[in-house]
């Protein structure tokens, strides 16, 4: 492994690689390599390092020399460095690689450190994040692009200043630093801040009179300068220090926590898309948001929700991102961001109960941790914002029911929606401030097209400029549609471009409720006509996809496609600005540009185009979720599918482990385009596909514990299923829709609908599924008490495995679902038996999951038996095992019989300490147990047993 890499840009930009310096090359080059250390691991754009390196008036070879300097840049720094992505580039290096990324992570943990009232680890995080700075950041690199980063970084260091100073005096330092405060005032004698402090060290250091010349220094120097008065928060200070507050010269007794280590937390979340440097005007709508941070700290006083509303294409999204990076160092705590879909013509939008599941999987929760109950999700939403200084972005919101749930309940959070409709509701009940926005002012759009196209060339056609914004209609979106058509033809003028504008025939509607009508398919339609004729054809035939974003595979799949030239022909529409890829690899499509591709669609390909470039998306999720749950569970008794269409590119996944590895990270990422696969395929009816999807992803769905979704799925898969009028696939979707009304609380159903599907296999001849039929339904008697039928239904599914002669592993589940159920009938010796021998199976090792199964309920009738160390190495076995596989749930099981056990057999010390890993445990989880182990727990101490 190389030597470590190190970055500087808070002074000089410098690199290192080990102890010796990197020579960056020219100044343009090492303004490129600050750029992409400014982005922090982002995407930097190829414009937006072209406008910062070269300004807005850029050559002609500012592309071709740009890529010249990252080529270099890459020789220098090694190939995984910088990294393209999409249109751009990344720089790919540790986070503590940078002195920036160091210094950003030092403040919050100071921030953190200072909420928890401990000052003396505050003021120790923010020593360090200052000492990084080693003179003017960015040093030699040049344009005005660089110095408005200066200037934000100055603000950074000055914002970590003020919160050193802040801590210091919290510490009672004031003497100390009375000094240091006047020099910085005299180096920023306009910032009311720190002369605040100033006069408060100073008073603190019985200096009164010196205190209030410092403010009459500001009221002299703000009236000259600016003519107006010091603020009111300096104005207090003086009014409290002329009449000797005593309260001034209290401060808080420091905290000395040196024996506790910080406890690491889940990195705060950081999703919010990539600023558009190409933003204009709005600066009313700006300024109607920003009075929303009107309490202490520039937070909102109370929890603030602005809703942006207006036609779509109108660049609600594009503000409101612009606005969020703006503030996002108010909320340190994270900025979050969610597209709820909410006019999403490939899917239903984005359910609330889902949006709260991924708010709290972002800041760390198990999903199967999470409760099922809306109301219960939503109390555990507002608990892990508590005291949280936390934006999020609600984008594309259909009305105010799938906002409301979704609101924080605590000051200093603030949440920014953008929605077509008006959301009247979230106004008049729920206090959000509307902000609408309508299409650009025709000043607005020269500036745009001026800083995209160049000043220049704008300036040289002023009246072709003025009708190409006509036809646009002043929409954000045309207009970048159309200065990405301009800068394609940098030889044309631009009065080509608007004599094509002005010669279009049809109209896109308008897409939003009483806005007025905007022309934009004219855009689209010369915009599609530069296309290929085979990029043409997959732009059209993307509108037919059903999920909201697609892999290459997919919608190589859809048109029939190598992989190959589907990135080619990708490239072409992204290029076009006629498809986006918003993270790497994966695919969406603007929902006008969706609808005006599904018209052309409909208008261009005849039905049974359609017909067939739909059947080869469904047999692409078909045959690779098929794969993938082969892989995620390789004993679930399979399907037979029929083969994939010709042109299909299905996914392949090797065999991995049970709860990570490729297949489920896949199942992961394809989960809403798959269910939405699930929809589309029953909508279009076929039912093969929806009945055959729904079982491929349903073993992961409940394994994630998402039962509403696994119940959703199932109940189209019994109508496709019925439909057919297939008993076994009629079976199959029983046994799903059972789990989910079991994990539901709904036991009975559960166990009609099992005992439903025992009976299709085996009027069907299908031993093996019937086996493992029978194993579910002994599960769900359980359950229900019912342990005499449980142990009957275990049994049978024992004697139908070693009669089909089926897998070994199944045929060991069995026998340890036996022995499990003579462990609650108190029939342990035969527990035992059935359990070791379901351990002698030699493949049980290849199935840690079951394994440790095994070696639980083997450990279990031991300890019932008295053989208590026998027990208690049985059960450090299962643990390992189920610590190897991640399954907490299982692990805290068994942590709380090992405890049991230890208990009786005297070991007071070692049953506390196998509880209280258990509790800890079932506490991340969220799970009811929780209670059950703490009150053992506290018997222990009030009432520990004799020895």
């Amino acid at each position: 492994m190389g030597e470590q890499l190190r970055f500087t840009v808070l002074g000089p930009v410098r690199a290192w690689r080990g102890p010796d310096e990197v020579d960056l090359g020219p100044p343009k080059q090492r303004a490129v390599l600050a750029m992409l250390l400014l982005g922090e691991g982002a995407q930097v754009s190829v414009e937006t390092l072209v406008d910062a390196v070269w300004g807005t008036g850029s050559p002609g070879s500012a592309v071709s020399s740009l890529r010249t300097y990252v080529y270099r840049l890459r020789q220098l720094l090694g190939p995984p460095v910088i990294v393209s992505m999409g249109d751009g580039y990344q720089m790919s290096i540790c986070p503590d690689s940078c002195d920036l990324t160091a210094f950003r992570d030092l403040v919050a943990r100071a921030d953190r450190a200072r909420r928890d009232d401990d000052s003396d680890t505050a003021a120790r995080y923010l020593n360090e994040a200052l000492a990084h700075w080693q003179g003017t950041a960015l040093a030699g690199i040049r344009g005005e692009y660089a110095q408005a980063q200066r200037n934000w970084l100055e603000r950074l260091r000055l914002s970590a200043l003020e919160a050193a100073f802040a801590v210091r005096l919290d510490l009672g330092e004031h003497t100390d630093i009375a000094r240091e405060l006047a020099a910085l005032v005299a180096e920023h004698p306009l910032d009311e801040r720190f002369r605040g402090m100033l006069m408060l060290a100073l008073y603190r250091s019985g200096r009164q009179a010196e205190a209030l010349m410092t403010y009459g220094e500001a009221r002299s120097l703000l009236a000259d300068e600016m003519g107006i008065d010091p603020g009111p928060e300096l104005r207090n200070m003086y009014e409290r220090i002329l009449r000797a507050d005593v309260a001034l010269t209290t401060t808080p007794a420091p905290t000395h926590p040196h024996t506790l280590e910080p406890v690491p937390r889940q990195p705060a979340p950081a999703q919010l898309p990539v600023d558009l440097t190409a933003f204009v005007g709005r600066a009313a709508q700006l300024a109607q948001v920003d009075l929303m941070l009107d309490g202490d700290g520039g937070l909102p006083a109370h929890v603030g929700v602005s809703v942006i509303t207006g036609m779509a294409g109108v660049g609600k999204s594009t503000f409101a991102v612009h606005w969020a990076h703006r503030v996002a160092p108010c909320f340190p705590d994270g900025q979050l961001y969610i597209n709820l879909r909410g006019f999403d013509p490939a899917g239903l939008p984005v359910s609330p109960d889902r949006a709260l599941r991924t708010v709290l999987e972002s800041f760390g929760c198990e999903p199967m941790s999470l409760p099922q109950d809306a109301d219960a999700l939503a109390a555990w939403y507002r608990t892990r914002l508590a005291g949280r200084q936390v934006l999020l972005l609600l984008d594309n919101a259909r009305d105010a029911q799938q906002v409301r749930p979704l609101l924080p309940a605590n000051p200093g959070c603030m949440v920014i929606v953008t929605s077509r409709n008006r959301l009247s509701g979230l106004i008049a009940t729920d206090g959000a401030r509307p902000v609408h926005l309508n299409a650009l002012t025709v000043a607005e759009a020269r500036e745009f097209f001026a800083r995209r196209l160049g000043a220049s060339r704008v300036a040289a056609e002023p009246a072709a400029v003025d009708e190409i914004i006509e036809h646009c209609a002043r929409l954000p979106l045309a207009l970048s549609i159309a200065a990405a058509r301009a800068l394609a033809r940098s030889a044309f003028p631009l009065a080509t471009l608007a004599q094509e504008l002005g010669d279009g025939q049809s109209r896109l509607n308008t897409l939003s409720d009483c806005d007025a009508a905007a022309d934009v398919r004219a855009v689209f339609s010369w915009s599609y006509h530069a296309l290929t004729p085979a990029a043409a054809r997959l732009f059209r035939l993307i509108a037919l996809h059903p999920g909201p974003d697609a892999s290459v595979a997919a919608v190589g799949s859809l048109a029939g496609l190598t992989l190959p030239h589907t990135h080619q022909l990708l490239s072409e529409l992204t290029e076009a600005h006629l498809a986006d890829e918003p993270v790497p690899g994966r695919y969406a499509m603007h929902d006008l540009l969706r609808a005006y591709a599904d018209e052309l669609a409909r208008a261009t390909d005849a039905p049974h185009e359609q017909h067939a470039a739909r059947l080869r998306v469904l047999d692409h999720y078909l045959h690779s979720a098929h794969r993938a749950g082969r892989a995620y569970s390789p004993d679930r008794h399979a399907i037979a599918l029929s083969a994939p269409s010709q042109g299909v590119q299905a996914e392949e996944f090797p065999p991995g482990p049970e709860r990570s590895g490729p297949a489920a990270s896949w199942f992961d990422t394809e989960r809403a385009v798959v269910i939405e696969t699930i929809r589309a395929a029953a909508a279009h009816g076929f039912a093969a596909h929806t009945w055959q999807l729904a079982w491929s992803v349903a073993h992961h769905l409940d394994r994630k514990g998402q039962w509403h979704d696994l119940e959703e799925t199932q109940h189209m898969a019994m109508e496709a299923a019925e439909r057919l009028e297939d008993p076994c696939a009629q079976a199959h979707v029983h046994l799903s829709l059972a789990r989910a009304a079991a994990c539901l609380g709904r036991v009975e159903e559960a166990r009609i609908r099992m005992e439903r599907a025992v009976e299709l296999f085996a009027a069907a001849g299908e031993i093996t599924a019937c086996a493992d039929s029978h194993r579910q339904l002994s599960w769900v008697a359980e359950q229900q008490g019912d342990l005499e039928g449980a142990l009957f239904h275990a049994q049978q599914s024992l004697v139908r495995h070693r009669a089909a002669g089926g897998p070994a592993p199944r045929t060991a589940a069995a026998l340890n679902a036996v022995g499990w159920c003579h462990i609650l009938l108190g029939q342990h010796q035969q527990a035992l038996d059935h359990c070791q021998e379901a351990l002698a199976i030699p493949e049980l090792h290849h199935r840690p999951y079951l394994a440790a199964d095994v070696w639980d309920s083997i450990a279990l009738a031991q300890q019932h038996l008295g053989r208590h160390t026998d027990a208690v190495a049985s059960y450090e076995q299962a643990l390992a095992l189920f610590r190897e596989v991640g399954v907490a749930q299982a692990e805290a099981d068994t942590l709380r019989r090992l405890g049991d056990t230890h208990l009786s057999s005297g070991r007071i010390e070692q049953a506390r300490a196998a509880w209280t890993q258990a509790l800890a445990l079932l506490e991340r989880l969220g799970h009811a147990d929780k209670e059950a182990v703490r009150a053992q727990l506290e018997a222990l101490t009030t009432n520990p047993p004799c020895r």
